[in-house]
């Protein structure tokens, strides 16, 4: 019997920063196909489902490039499986509107400012959703046949197999997650960035 599970699609390099505990954070305005017309957090808690074809190397940091070119290396666009190897909890779900508060995030994630502007810009009056993630890795990561309902430009899905057995190990402890989370909350609060993680 197989069943029903959220997730969440995200470019593969981000879902590796994420599982290497580099970055706690993701940037969402939706895909241009999502249901609702924007972005809605439709779960507080679901899976990573890493994708490929839209990341574009300009569109990353220089110090990400070999884990881009990694993610890369291992796809194959006809491809008819996927591993999922991470599940998240949202922590908090930050709008952001104005590219000051934007710019603040900037030392703790992997995109460039180009990425995170065209982001803010795309859809104008809709919000920036900055979503804080607690991020675990399945014990035993676990290889699903691509259905047709996860393609397109849209960004919760729901997979269909056995994944309810699979075990998570949290990537940061508690404390360094809770260190990762003061970090961005103070360059938010604060005139600009401090050091990222």
């Amino acid at each position: 019997m197989t069943h029903s599970h959220m997730a969440l699609k995200e470019w593969a390099s981000a879902v590796q920063a994420l599982e290497q505990g580099e970055q706690v954070l993701i940037m969402r305005k939706g895909g241009i196909r999502e249901e609702t017309r924007d972005f809605r957090v439709v779960s507080d808690a679901f899976y990573l489902y890493p994708t490929y074809e839209h990341q574009k190397p300009h569109l990353i940091k220089d110090s990400a490039q070999p884990r881009l070119q990694e993610t890369l290396d291992g796809w194959n666009p006809d491809d008819r499986q996927v591993t999922i190897s991470s599940w998240a909890e949202l922590v908090r779900d930050i709008e952001i509107s104005d590219g000051e508060t934007l710019e603040k995030l900037q030392p703790f994630h992997i995109w460039t400012e180009t990425f995170a502007e065209e982001r803010l810009k795309w859809k104008r009056k809709q919000p920036l959703h900055v979503m804080l993630l607690r991020v675990y890795k399945l014990d035993k990561p676990v290889t699903l046949d691509v259905d047709p309902s996860y393609e397109g430009c849209k960004s919760w899905i729901e997979l269909h197999g056995e994944l309810e057995s699979a075990g998570r190990t949290p990537v940061l402890s508690d404390e360094a997650f809770r260190a990762a989370v003061d970090r961005v909350e103070k360059a938010l609060a604060d005139g600009g960035p401090v050091n990222g993680a």
